[in-house]
C-alpha cells in the first residue's frame, strides 16, 4: 500500500531515559521570535548571542552548524491571559518575558520521522539526511510539519538514518507496526525511517558509516 505524506516531525522512538520525558532539558525561547516552533521541530542555537535562545531550524546547514535538539513544549506567561500557559507549541507571540522551552537532546536519541519524498532506501541506512520544511506545522494540533529528505555523505548535516520502520520491527523498543500502516511501504514515497543526530551541541557529526 502506498504511503500517504502526512508529516509529524521528530517523534522520540528511543534513547535514554524513558517515555514521556526522555530526560528532555530545558532552554529558552526569546518572546520576541515570531517564528513558531512546533511539537516536533528540530531546534537550534540563536548563533551570535549569549542568551542561550533557540529557534526553529531550518533547511540551510553548513559547518560548524549544530542543532540544539528537538523541541517537544514550551511554559510561558501569556501576556493576554495574565497566567502561566504550558503548551506543546511556541505560537510565536503572547509571552512576557522568556519562554521555558522543553528539548529533547540526548545524544543517544533516535526518532520516527517520515521522509518528504523518496523513498528512504536501505541501500541509505548510515548515512545522513536534511531537514526538509515543505510542510507547515500544524497550529490547531501544534504538531510539527517537518520531515526529512536529501540523504547523502556531506557531514554537516543534521540527522543520520539508522533504519527503516517497516512492519517487519527493527531494533528498538517500540517494535515494528501494524501491517498497512502508513509510512511502512519502504518501497514508495514518504516511508517511514528512524534516524539519530548527527550535528548537535552534545555531540560532534561522525561523518558517515556506509556509502551511497
Amino acid at each position: 500500500m502506498a504511503n500517504t505524506l502526512a508529516p509529524f516531525g521528530f517523534v522520540q522512538y528511543n534513547g535514554t531515559g524513558s517515555v514521556p520525558t526522555y530526560e528532555q532539558v530545558s532552554m529558552k525561547i526569546a518572546s520576541n521570535n515570531s517564528t513558531a516552533i512546533f511539537f516536533g521541530d528540530a531546534v537550534v542555537p540563536v548563533i551570535g548571542t549569549s542568551t542561550g535562545y533557540i529557534k526553529q531550524a531550518t533547511t540551510t546547514w553548513t559547518s560548524p552548524a549544530t542543532l540544539a535538539g528537538v523541541f517537544v513544549g514550551c511554559k510561558y506567561l501569556s501576556t493576554a491571559q495574565k497566567r502561566v500557559v504550558w503548551s506543546n507549541y511556541w505560537p510565536g507571540s503572547d509571552a512576557t518575558g522568556d519562554v521555558e522551552a522543553y528539548v529533547v537532546n540526548d545524544p543517544n536519541a533516535q526518532f520516527k520521522v517520515q521522509a518528504a519524498s523518496g523513498p528512504i532506501t536501505a541501500a541509505m541506512v548510515g548515512n545522513n539526511v536534511n531537514i526538509d520544511l515543505t510542510t507547515s506545522g500544524n497550529t490547531s494540533t501544534g504538531i510539527s510539519g517537518m520531515s526529512v529528505s536529501g540523504a547523502a555523505t556531506t557531514a554537516t548535516l543534521p540527522f543520520r538514518i539508522v533504519s527503516l520502520l517497516t512492519t517487519t520491527g527493527v531494533a528498538v523498543p517500540n517494535g515494528a507496526p501494524p501491517p498497512g500502516s502508513n509510512g511502512t511501504d519502504s518501497a514508495s514515497a514518504y516511508n517511514y525511517v528512524v534516524v539519530a543526530f548527527n550535528n548537535i551541541q552534545t555531540r560532534s557529526n561522525a561523518g558517515v558509516s556506509a556509502p551511497v
